[in-house]
């Protein structure tokens, strides 16, 4: 799903939106998680998951092209957990 699907999906089940507004509410929901992990916080929505941010240590890695080994520094990486409910829901969906 794309965000102009969510945006189509927030104003077909919310017709009183307009365009506009629905686009400016994705927005604002999706700079908020941005803000608060780059300020170093998880965010979590119950029965859906968590965003969280990871630090990846720095190690030896290799250039693809060359062969060389080239030196990988640290590096924060986003993180996402499913909830228990979305986990359940994802299962169901595989068995049946």
């Amino acid at each position: 799903m794309t965000r102009s699907e969510l945006i189509a999906i927030l104003i077909e089940k919310n017709p009183h939106l307009q365009l506009r507004e629905a686009t400016l509410l994705v927005n604002t929901v999706f700079g908020g998680i941005t803000s608060s992990l780059a300020a170093g916080n998880r965010v979590e929505l119950r029965g859906f998951g968590a965003f969280s941010v990871k630090e990846r240590e720095p190690r030896l890695g290799r250039n693809p092209k060359t062969g060389e080994q080239v030196k990988v520094s640290k590096k924060l990486v986003p993180f996402f957990k499913t909830g228990k409910e979305l986990h359940q829901r994802l299962n169901k969906a595989d068995a049946g």
